[in-house]
């Protein structure tokens, strides 16, 4: 199986809206497989597609209960609300206190074109809430006041300069 490098914020494919996948074939499996194999590498309980820079409406995610993917998902109903430190392979290292849905219903199809429905909360429906956004072409930085979303993405600029000047090699300054 091979990984793929998952892609970060500034990246164009992250704010596009995913296409719809129209054939459920083998190529599609392999891809699966190898989200899997990225996934579980950097370590994540979820991803989407367009993170690995697939335009394709499709997540995998484990959060305990084995491997699963999802194509063409559609939440049909939410309820309730909770407020959880959320953080994203697209945005490394960080992390903030995100209010979403609490239970949600997801419908989508499987890798052999059954149609699937989770009824899920908290962790679980958060999971499918962030990579139904991913799909959307929305980061978990647009859930966030404007404030917050402020001072976020002035962190993400830092973090990006500081990289931009860390000494090849050797030993790395704090």
């Amino acid at each position: 199986m091979a990984s793929f490098d998952i892609r970060v914020i500034g990246d164009p494919v992250l704010r596009q809206r995913a296409q719809e996948i129209e054939e459920i074939d083998g190529s599609l499996a392999r891809l699966v497989d190898d989200m899997l194999n990225t996934m579980y590498e950097a370590p994540g309980i979820g991803l989407a597609a367009p993170q690995v820079g697939v335009n394709r409406r499709l997540f995998v995610w484990d959060i305990g209960d084995g491997p699963s993917a999802m194509v063409n998902p559609e939440i049909v109903e939410s309820d309730g609300e909770w407020s959880f430190e959320e953080g994203c392979l697209s945005v490394p290292g960080l992390s903030w206190e995100i209010l979403r849905p609490k239970q949600i219903h997801i419908v989508g199809r499987d890798l052999d074109g059954n149609e699937i429905s989770y009824e899920a909360d908290e962790l679980e429906a958060r999971m499918f809430q962030h990579e139904m956004d991913h799909l959307d072409g929305t980061l978990l930085i647009e859930r966030l006041d404007a404030d917050t979303r402020k001072a976020a993405l002035q962190t993400i600029s830092d973090l990006r300069i500081g990289q931009k000047h860390r000494p090849s090699g050797g030993l790395s300054l704090p």
